[in-house]
C-alpha cells in the first residue's frame, strides 16, 4: 500500500462539524478547513454539479458508476479538473483513509469557481474540485427505517428537465426544501415533488418506487438516473421481478401495494404512509423488504466494491 498524504491537523471543534477529511487546493484538510470563497459561483449561482458515493464496512459501493456520472456532469456544464476518472478516485480513497472511517457519505464536487474579475462570462472561471469523507448518513432515521416513512405528495413542481437537466447532480434545490417545508406542514417526514404532467416525480435526494400486483415501477421523467435506482434495476432481473419506468400518477402511488424510496444516502427506504393514509396494509411490505435484504447482501459482492487502503492501525 502506499503510503498516505499527510493531514493538516488542526483544532477540530466537534460542536460546528462532523468528523471526516476535505480534499480542496492540493491538500487533505479536517472538516473544519475546507472553505469555500464566497466569490465562488457554485455557492453564488449554485453552478456546480457532484456526485455522492458511500463506503460501507470499508469498501465503497459501485464507485465506478458514481464516477461516470460525476464525469458526464462536468462535460455536459463545460467544466474541466485537473484530474482523471483513476485520480479522483484515489483523492477519494485517501479521504475515507485518513478519515478512518468504516461506514462514510463521500461528496465529490466540480464548482464553477472564481474569475479573477469577477466575469460574469462562465468561460473567465476556473473550475474548483472538492471532495470529503464524513459518517454515513440516511435520508431516514433508524426508526423510519423499521417503521417506515411518511411521504407527503405536494403540489409543488419539479424543476422541468428543459430548464435543468435533472440527470446531472446540482443543487438547484429550492424546489425540493418549499416541498419539504409543505411536508412538514401537513406532519410528514418528507416530501415528493410532481413534474409538469402532475405525475410524481422525485423527493429531497431521493427516487420513488411504487409496487402494485407484485410490479416494480418508478418515474421515468424529471429525475435523477440515482445509481441506487439502476440497483433496484438489477436485483429485480436477478430475481425475476418486472421493474418499469413510466409514468407514476399520484394516484397511482396513492393505491401502490408498496412503496420505497432510494438514495445513496440510506439505499432502499420503506415508505409507509403517503398523505396521511397507510400504503397497503401501513407496514413493510414484503416485496420491499426482499429488495432491501438483496440490496445491502450486493455491498459483498467483490465486483461492486472498491476497497479502502486505511492506515494499519485503523485496519485492525
Amino acid at each position: 500500500m502506499s503510503k498516505l498524504p499527510i493531514l493538516s491537523q488542526r483544532h477540530i471543534d466537534p460542536r460546528s462539524y462532523p468528523p471526516g477529511v476535505a480534499y480542496m487546493d492540493g491538500q487533505y484538510l479536517p472538516m473544519q478547513e475546507a472553505k469555500l470563497s464566497v466569490l465562488d459561483y457554485g455557492f453564488l449561482h449554485s453552478d456546480a454539479t457532484y456526485d455522492v458515493v458511500h463506503v460501507w464496512k470499508g469498501a465503497f459501493f459501485r464507485l465506478d458508476d458514481h464516477l461516470n456520472r460525476f464525469f458526464r456532469g462536468i462535460e455536459e456544464l463545460h467544466m474541466s479538473i485537473p484530474y482523471d476518472q483513476a485520480q479522483v478516485a484515489e483523492i477519494l480513497h485517501n479521504c475515507v483513509a485518513l478519515s478512518e472511517l468504516r461506514n462514510a457519505y463521500v461528496e465529490f464536487i466540480c464548482t464553477r469557481g472564481t474569475s479573477p474579475t469577477f466575469s460574469r462570462d462562465p468561460r473567465d472561471a476556473e473550475n474548483r474540485f472538492i471532495a470529503f469523507a464524513i459518517p454515513f448518513g440516511s435520508v431516514a432515521n433508524k426508526e423510519q427505517m423499521e417503521h417506515g416513512l411518511h411521504l407527503a405528495v405536494t403540489d409543488v413542481l419539479r424543476i422541468p428537465p428543459s430548464s435543468v437537466d435533472p440527470t446531472i447532480k446540482n443543487y438547484h434545490w429550492l424546489d425540493m426544501v418549499k416541498g419539504l417545508y409543505a411536508a412538514y406542514d401537513q406532519g410528514a417526514d418528507t416530501a415528493v415533488l410532481v413534474d409538469g404532467n402532475g405525475n410524481v416525480s422525485e423527493g429531497p435526494g431521493f427516487n420513488v418506487f411504487a409496487i402494485r400486483d407484485g410490479v416494480v415501477s418508478t418515474p421515468d421523467t424529471s429525475v435523477l438516473l440515482g445509481i441506487t435506482r439502476q440497483t433496484i434495476f438489477d436485483i429485480c432481473a436477478g430475481l425475476g421481478i418486472q421493474c418499469r419506468t413510466q409514468d407514476v400518477s399520484v394516484t397511482a402511488l396513492k393505491a401502490a401495494d408498496e412503496v420505497f424510496v432510494t438514495s445513496t444516502a440510506g439505499g432502499v427506504m420503506p415508505v409507509t404512509k403517503v398523505d396521511g393514509q397507510p400504503v397497503g396494509s401501513g407496514v413493510l411490505g414484503t416485496l420491499s423488504k426482499t429488495i432491501l435484504a438483496k440490496y445491502w447482501e450486493m455491498h459483498d459482492d467483490d465486483t461492486l466494491r472498491d476497497v479502502v487502503p486505511y492506515p494499519e492501525a485503523a485496519e485492525l
